[in-house]
C-alpha cells in the first residue's frame, strides 16, 4: 500500500510539473517569442488604413462587391467569406451543378468587367479556393478588373496598373505558384489615392 501512495504521490507532482510547463510556461514563450520577432504576423496580420481603422486581415478574404475595388475570389465558405465556416464547394469535376456555376460566373465576370465573349476567363476568378478565404487573386484577374476599377474611380488606367503591379507579389522562392495580388492590400492602397478632380 505504501509503494500505491507512493507512485500515487509520483504520478500527481509529475502531472502537474507537466501542467506548469506545457499549460503555461510554453505557450507564454512561444507567444512572447512570436511577438519579439514577428508581431505583425502573430496579431493576426491586420490591415488598418490611414485613420488607423482596421480594414480586415491580409489572411482572410472579403467580400468586395462595389465596382470601386477589386473583387477576390468567390468563396464557398458558409454564406460566403465566413472565416468560421471555412471550406470548398466540394463538388467534384464532373458534377453538372459545379460545371453550370462556372458557366455562369463566367458570364457575369465578363458582364461585370465589360470583356468581351472571346475574352478567357482566370480559373481563380470563378472557381472558389479550397478554404473559401484565399485573400489572392492572380495577377491575369487583377488585369482584367484594372480597367473597371479605373472608370469607377475616375483614375487613369495607368495608374491602376501601376497599383497592381506594385501589388503584385512573385512565385514563392522564384519557383512554386504563380503571382499573385492581395485583394484586400489592394483595395487598401487604392482608397488611399487620391482622385484627380
Amino acid at each position: 500500500m505504501k509503494t500505491f501512495f507512493s507512485e500515487l504521490k509520483t504520478s500527481l507532482l509529475l502531472t502537474l510539473v507537466f501542467a506548469v510547463l506545457l499549460c503555461g510556461a510554453y505557450p507564454l514563450v512561444v507567444w512572447a517569442g512570436a511577438q519579439a520577432l514577428f508581431p505583425t504576423k502573430a496579431n493576426g496580420s491586420l490591415l488598418t488604413d490611414k485613420d488607423g481603422t482596421v480594414r480586415g486581415s491580409a489572411l482572410l478574404a472579403q467580400n468586395f462587391s462595389s465596382d470601386k475595388y477589386f473583387q477576390p475570389r468567390p468563396s464557398a465558405a458558409g454564406t460566403g467569406y465566413d472565416a468560421t465556416s471555412s471550406g470548398g464547394t466540394n463538388l467534384g469535376p464532373t458534377s453538372k451543378k459545379l460545371s453550370d456555376s462556372i458557366q455562369a460566373a463566367v458570364v457575369a465576370y465578363r458582364k461585370t468587367n465589360g470583356l468581351a465573349d472571346n475574352v478567357v476567363v482566370p480559373a481563380d476568378a470563378v472557381r472558389s479556393s479550397a478554404s473559401g478565404l484565399d485573400p489572392h487573386i492572380s495577377a491575369e484577374n487583377a488585369q482584367l478588373q484594372s480597367a473597371r476599377v479605373a472608370k469607377a474611380r475616375g483614375l487613369s488606367l495607368e495608374k491602376v496598373a501601376a497599383l497592381v503591379a506594385a501589388h503584385t507579389a512573385g512565385r514563392d522562392l522564384s519557383v512554386f505558384g504563380e503571382p499573385g495580388v492581395n485583394v484586400l492590400t489592394l483595395n487598401v492602397a487604392l482608397d488611399q489615392v487620391a482622385v484627380p478632380h
